[in-house]
């Protein structure tokens, strides 16, 4: 029996240190990585109440009108609010689509950097909206369960990888990272789509690794791969998915893959489907040189780069306007 091209991984027996079982899982991962560049991961033990008093609490302001959440409007890679045709994420691929159908609240890093000029290019503080007022603790609680299992799945690659678990989490001291909240709303509130117009347009994320709780629909997450082409992702409440981006698949020298997806425009047969995702992007502290794992691990030898003028040009990429 073949493995699913997106397996689900128990985080729990890799975390309770039985040698064989974390041997298989290893194993596991290292072969999604190389397809699809997708996992689901259970055992992770956050909350899933916690992720849906989120999601409560942003629908709160993004169903606000217009003119209440244009105070907290922000630019793609700053803090506050991203509204309608603020961000084309085929933008990213070269292809030149219509703005994607969504709103964002973005949130990032809440410790200051030492370095004057990294703090200016990549520090500022997190905007929350007093309309929604206990969303702050709840991000905030959110945000450390986040770290805690990037940080064990980080370790999972590195041993995947057939290096020492290290290998990625010394690179994350104080790193950048990012949140979205993506609200997809329906096309009762939207009307019709553009032509090849999305939730999101086909892309890969830019980063290490992304972490993302998500809702399912008939306008949701597809995930593209060389044999199956496009394809709904799987999905399972109680998992989190996980998907490489561009610099880990840098980093590994294409032996992964950042993992192409997209999120499908609204239905027209379900014109009330609104969906929320949580989406928290991994990335390194600023300043790390990415230089490429070497043969027989590593594929192509890349160029060593900064991590963050390599995140730079890529959110610089799907900016519109």
């Amino acid at each position: 029996m073949t493995e699913p091209r997106i397996p689900t991984i128990d985080l729990g027996p890799w975390l309770s240190g039985d040698p064989a079982a974390r041997k298989e899982i290893a194993r596991t991962v290292d072969a999604a990585l190389q397809t699809a560049g997708f996992l689901l991961v259970t055992g992770h033990g956050v909350d899933p109440e916690l992720r849906t008093a989120i999601r409560d609490s942003a629908r709160t302001f993004f169903r606000l009108p217009t003119e209440a959440k244009q105070p907290y409007a922000a630019q793609v890679g700053g803090r506050g609010w991203l509204g309608p045709g603020a961000e084309a994420n085929g933008y990213a691929e070269g292809t030149e689509t219509p703005p994607d159908l969504k709103e964002s609240l973005t949130f990032a890093t809440h410790e200051p950097f030492e370095d004057p000029a990294v703090n200016a290019e990549w520090y500022a503080p997190n905007v929350w909206p007093a309309e929604a007022p206990e969303l702050r603790p709840l991000c905030e609680e959110y945000l450390a369960r986040m770290a805690a299992l990037e940080n064990h799945l980080l370790s999972l690659l590195g041993e995947a990888l057939g290096l020492e678990p290290d290998f990625f989490t010394r690179h994350m001291s104080h790193p950048t990272y990012g949140f979205n909240i993506n609200w997809y709303p329906g096309r009762d509130v939207l009307g019709d789509p553009e032509p090849d117009q999305f939730r999101i347009g086909p892309h890969t994320d830019f980063g290490t690794v992304t972490i993302l709780d998500r809702q399912a629909g008939k306008g949701g997450l597809q995930v593209f791969t060389d044999d199956g082409g496009w394809e709904d992702a799987p999905y399972d409440p109680e998992a989190f998915t996980i998907n490489i981006g561009d610099l880990m698949a840098r980093w590994t020298g294409d032996r992964w893959r950042s993992g192409r997806h997209r999120v499908l425009p609204p239905p027209a047969d379900a014109p009330a489907e609104e969906l929320m995702s949580l989406v928290y992007f991994g990335e390194c502290t600023p300043g790390t040189l990415v230089e490429s794992v070497p043969a027989p691990v590593g594929r192509v030898a890349y160029g060593p780069v900064d991590s963050h003028v390599y995140l730079r040009e890529k959110l610089d990429s799907i900016t519109v306007g």
